[in-house]
């Protein structure tokens, strides 16, 4: 499964330069843009030029979350057919397994107001944690257990998938500034942005040991060893490739 976008606090620190050779390529290379290969060469390039000497590089998920913005934006204005498309009777689909759910809220039981936060689910086809972008509908077991319908962000129907509301949807986690490193403390939940040959996702680890950098004109440059909760494998990473839960975050503030 490729990478679902997180939706980070977009990077503004695009040249005027940068953004008309992004523009340009959006244009002649479609889709491709998106690639991670074709990201990387891009920033690189951007990092190396004259016109940004002295300013911060450019990560290559940087340069990926400006085309998938930008992609995202040229097709809410465009009045397309897919646009205008309309989702499947998901109860009509889902009646056929009536033996082993029911679809009506339990008595006395309301859904509540959640149009003010952002979550993420957790994928059941490859345990990790993307954010969502709708909740399309609703439905409790026989076991009582509550299922949503979830519209991944950056994502089609084709790849919307029933999760547990219990056990695989919470808010969203969120990544810290450099300058709140200090406040991480060995223990800490964490998702971790794990990047492998084939993949990359965002998977639930832990922080097992901080070693306390000096910072410079890149940010945080501090090290946080992990490990992952799957594999409970170990990797050195940066703050950026972090994101907290709220429950952490809340202690974070009062520190």
């Amino acid at each position: 499964m490729d990478l679902r976008p997180r939706h980070r606090k977009p990077f503004s620190g695009f040249t005027d330069a940068e953004i008309e050779k992004m523009e340009k390529e959006l244009k002649q290379s479609g889709e491709q843009v998106c690639d991670q290969e074709f990201c990387k060469k891009l920033a690189q390039a951007f990092s190396h030029s004259k016109g940004r000497a002295g300013k911060l590089i450019v990560k290559w998920t940087e340069v990926q979350t400006w085309f998938w913005n930008r992609q995202r934006s040229c097709l809410s204005k465009d009045n397309s057919a897919e646009a205008k498309r309309k989702l499947p009777d998901v109860t009509e689909e889902c009646a056929l397994d009536k033996a082993n759910q029911t679809f009506h809220m339990p008595e006395g039981q309301k859904v509540p107001d959640l149009s003010d936060l952002e979550f993420e689910a957790r994928s059941s086809t490859d345990g990790a944690w993307y954010d969502v972008d709708t909740f399309i509908s609703h439905r409790y077991l026989s076991s009582g257990e509550p299922e949503v319908l979830v519209r991944f962000a950056g994502f089609g129907s084709e790849e919307d998938e029933w999760i547990n509301v219990r056990k695989s949807v919470r808010e969203r986690s969120v990544p810290l500034e450099s300058s709140e490193c200090n406040k991480v403390r060995v223990g800490d939940p964490a998702l971790c942005f794990q990047e492998r040959k084939d993949q990359a996702r965002y998977v639930e680890a832990r922080v097992i040991e901080i070693q306390k950098k000096f910072h410079d004109i890149r940010g945080c440059r501090c090290l946080f060893v992990i490990q992952y909760d799957h594999d409970n494998t170990e990797e050195i990473v940066h703050l950026r490739r972090l994101c907290f839960r709220p429950s952490v975050l809340g202690r974070l503030c009062q520190i």
